[in-house]
């Protein structure tokens, strides 16, 4: 495995995730767009990073690197000095079930399964709990979210402010060290998108793990510790 020793420490916070030299072309016919043209970032343990920009800067796309959703043209990701892209697929399977929690501006639960099973499903994949574990973490999960009682609704049957909270719900499942979120309050009214920014901000404090953010929307990057602008690919911090 390759290791890169990214012990660095700021406000006596260490490196969770390292990004450097992120490029990211497509090509179509004979067209190539740049969209990231080597993006640097830092994210440290138990950090609350937002990461602004308007639409078409390349932050959706950062952050589904960060996220080995999608792989770079150029750079690499470390993850605890860890080179996650010369990791085999199974590995980075397991490191995205594990370390890592998204949230999306429209949620993407499984419109089939009710919110108690899109809750257990990241916990049943990971094959690491009882049944009565999975059944006690998932109704602690959903009570905290303030949706013990829609337990059992389909997600096709709740409002929007309840689905992305079933969505924070089973991002933090397992316990990540790392929540990634997409404009997570971008498809919400202003009363719901200030209730779950309040509702993640509470849990991430609570399980102790950072929090990477991309937005739009000024006013809520301001309520970060810290901010980065993103730009025609590139990235800055504020």
């Amino acid at each position: 495995m390759s290791k890169v020793n990214h012990m660095s420490i700021d406000n006596d916070r260490e490196i969770l995730l390292r990004a450097e030299g992120i490029s990211k072309d497509y090509v179509e016919s004979s067209v190539v767009t740049h969209v990231l043209k080597g993006v640097d970032l830092d994210i440290y343990t138990n950090e609350m990073v937002a990461v602004i920009g308007s639409s078409g800067s390349g932050k959706s796309t950062l952050l589904h690197i960060l996220g080995t959703l999608d792989k770079p043209s150029k750079g690499s990701v470390y993850f605890k000095g860890d080179n996650l892209f010369k990791l085999s697929s199974r590995r980075r399977d397991y490191f995205r079930n594990h370390s890592l929690g998204f949230v999306y501006q429209f949620h993407h639960l499984l419109s089939d399964f009710t919110s108690y099973e899109n809750v257990a499903f990241p916990l049943m994949i990971s094959g690491e709990y009882t049944k009565k574990q999975i059944d006690d973490r998932v109704r602690y999960l959903l009570d905290r979210v303030g949706l013990a009682h829609r337990m059992n609704h389909r997600s096709s049957e709740l409002s929007g402010g309840e689905r992305q909270r079933v969505a924070i719900a089973r991002a933090i499942a397992n316990k990540p060290e790392l929540i990634l979120a997409d404009e997570p309050t971008g498809n919400l009214d202003f009363r719901s998108a200030g209730e779950v920014f309040a509702l993640l901000s509470e849990l991430r404090e609570e399980n102790g793990c950072s929090m990477l953010v991309v937005t739009h929307d000024r006013d809520l990057a301001s309520r970060f510790e810290r901010t980065c602008e993103m730009s025609d690919g590139l990235i800055k911090v504020k």
